[in-house]
């Protein structure tokens, strides 16, 4: 916040419930940038009734609440602050794998209910298979990982044309067939809505385990209670899901095998410095008339044009 006053005035809505749209074209009166670290929605009349802004800055990832091609038509920048949550979200997944192929919540459950544990058979990770699917920042960062626990990495991603080394690329009917934990890193899009289905889920190996770090809207989540609840699948770590602000809902949630995190994958103190030092300097450069680095449609930033760097 300080940074920001050093580039000029700054208006800071305190309350913490959703904006409407009225709510924010008022608010928003004369302002150059919106900066939103909320799924806030820009709206084509946004755009339209504040002339005078040229950017909307996302201090996330997720631009879903953006209507990017309004955004584009209006000349108005839209920008996200990138992913500086690859570690975070890639040791999260790692816990889950463990998480779930020893029971340790259950364990702990157990003893802070004040009984007496009884040991199960675990399972290995090391000599065991991984199959990611989406290959962008988060895989690629996690897939070295899970080679050096000496776990198979196999990844799924139509649009990969070089895979890394040691990864195997593979069409995902064998994915799904071959892995011992399925981790759903892909992007959402109306191309992956739904993506894991129950054709999905039964292709699966038997067994499995399913990871969903990605978006909550890639999965039917009746289809993946039910392929728990049959016992194909062995259990499920989700940090994503169909309720509110992208979190697990709670009747998934409550599923005998699953184990859900209210989308807290990125929720470190490194990974929220960066996006918030990302904001700034996107602040700093929109306003000195310059595309930043994490621009969505710099070619239609024509508002921006019209500033003198």
């Amino acid at each position: 916040m300080a940074q920001l006053a050093e580039l000029g005035e700054v208006i800071v809505r305190q309350q913490d419930d959703d904006l409407s749209e009225d709510q924010l074209i008022e608010l928003s009166a004369g302002c150059e940038l919106i900066i939103s670290d909320k799924p806030t929605a820009g709206t084509e009349r946004l755009f339209r009734e504040r002339p005078a802004l040229l950017a909307f800055i996302r201090c996330a990832m997720d631009t879903r609440s953006i209507d990017i091609e309004a955004a584009s038509h209006h000349g108005v920048l839209v920008t996200q602050a990138g992913p500086g949550f690859v570690h975070a979200v890639s040791e999260l997944i790692v816990a889950q794998m463990i998480n779930l192929a020893r029971c340790l919540p259950q364990y702990f459950r157990t003893y802070q209910d004040g009984q007496q544990a009884t040991p199960r058979m675990g399972r290995q990770l090391a000599g065991g298979t991984a199959g990611i699917i989406g290959f962008g920042a988060i895989a690629t960062t996690l897939a070295p990982v899970l080679r050096a626990l000496g776990i198979q990495v196999l990844v799924h991603d139509p649009y990969l044309t070089q895979p890394a080394d040691g990864v195997s690329a593979v069409d995902l009917a064998t994915l799904l067939r071959k892995a011992d934990h399925v981790i759903c890193l892909a992007r959402h899009s109306a191309e992956t809505e739904n993506m894991v289905d129950a054709r999905f889920l039964a292709q699966m190996k038997p067994g499995a385990f399913f990871i969903n770090a990605s978006r909550g809207a890639l999965v039917d989540e009746r289809a993946l209670a039910a392929a728990l609840t049959s016992g194909h699948l062995a259990g499920a770590a989700i940090d994503v899901g169909r309720g509110h602000d992208d979190q697990p809902t709670l009747d998934l949630a409550r599923q005998p095998g699953v184990l859900a995190t209210p989308h807290i994958g990125g929720m470190v103190p490194q990974a929220i410095s960066y996006q918030v030092d990302r904001t700034v300097e996107q602040a700093r450069l929109v306003l000195a008339g310059r595309v930043p680095e994490g621009a969505v449609n710099p070619e239609n930033a024509r508002r921006l044009a019209r500033q003198t760097p």
